[in-house]
């Protein structure tokens, strides 16, 4: 469920009251006049369905955005009753847009991670060891701009998505930088074995693709999807890691370490499968969204 708080304007006060009776899907309406005066507050229900239509209506009125705001709520009690309504499992298209809007941007803390999660999974190339390589992928934010990309492709807004995918493409480059500087010094201290090549990693499976690569990276894009609209993305964000970090990290060690002649199937690996991932992501974000719009909301 959903939460709208509105300050409106004495004079616009029965207009915006108006307004909200008229959108399905909002309900328990509470109008009240602000402290100072000047200007009424507004607090209503809202379904996530109608969220979208809601938020429309309001900017088409000339309410400025810094005069409302719209959160969501855990609902307790009572527990809604299938068929009666799209309770809290509705879509909200004006929610996603802004979380991908959020993570859209490569942030320092997007950086430090992604930096992070280079170095463990380098070292996980170089030692074998999976669960290094499985740490890596559970530190990893790569989830946030990949679905922030399918939001800009899905809505339409291409500036988003251009911002989405060079964010999600730096922070991959910078997987495979600091990967290979990790493994060129190494090399350089003698703590890499003589001939060290890359291809005799135990974890030669990374830069290899088949069948299996084409429907991982599938499943992975619409779990990308569905955990991105929930509090789910944390923990998802391991599955999703596993197509992007790993391949990023043997191509860099590739690089720095050797064996780069045979690693370049890495590249291949990566390209794939942030093709992929972007396809099916942003493939059920079009399903879900035509979905949503065959749905009516509850009336007021």
């Amino acid at each position: 469920m959903l939460q709208l708080r509105a300050s409106i304007p004495d004079h616009e006060g029965d207009r915006f009251g108006a307004l909200l009776g008229d959108q399905a899907g909002v309900r328990r309406v509470v109008r009240q006049p602000e402290g100072g005066g000047g200007a009424e507050v507004f607090v209503a229900d809202v379904e996530p369905a109608a969220a979208d239509q809601l938020v429309e209506a309001i900017v088409a009125m000339g309410i400025g955005v810094d005069d409302y705001v719209l959160t969501k709520l855990d609902v307790v009690a009572p527990l809604r009753h299938p068929g009666r309504g799209l309770g809290d499992e509705g879509f909200t298209w004006v929610e996603v847009v802004g979380q991908a809007s959020a993570n859209s941007r490569p942030l320092a803390r997007y950086l430090a991670l992604i930096n992070v999660a280079a170095v463990i999974a380098a070292l996980g190339v170089i030692t074998g060891s999976s669960i290094l390589i499985v740490g890596a992928m559970a530190v990893s934010p790569d989830l946030l701009p990949i679905c922030a990309t399918c939001v800009g492709l899905a809505s339409g807004r291409r500036i988003l998505a251009l911002r989405s995918f060079i964010t999600l493409q730096l922070g991959l480059g910078l997987v495979v930088v600091t990967a290979a500087v990790l493994s060129w010094l190494l090399k350089v201290v003698g703590l890499l074995p003589d001939g060290f090549e890359v291809e005799n990693s135990p974890l030669t499976d990374l830069a290899h693709t088949d069948y299996s690569t084409v429907l991982i990276a599938l499943a992975a894009g619409i779990a990308a999807i569905l955990s991105f609209e929930t509090r789910a993305s944390a923990g998802v964000g391991v599955a999703i890691s596993v197509t992007t970090i790993p391949a990023s990290a043997y191509l860099g060690v590739a690089i720095g370490g050797g064996g780069l002649e045979n690693a370049w199937s890495a590249l291949v690996v990566l390209i794939v499968n942030v093709g992929l991932l972007l396809v099916s992501g942003t493939a059920t974000l079009l399903v879900q969204r035509g979905l949503a719009g065959r749905r009516e909301p509850s009336s007021a």
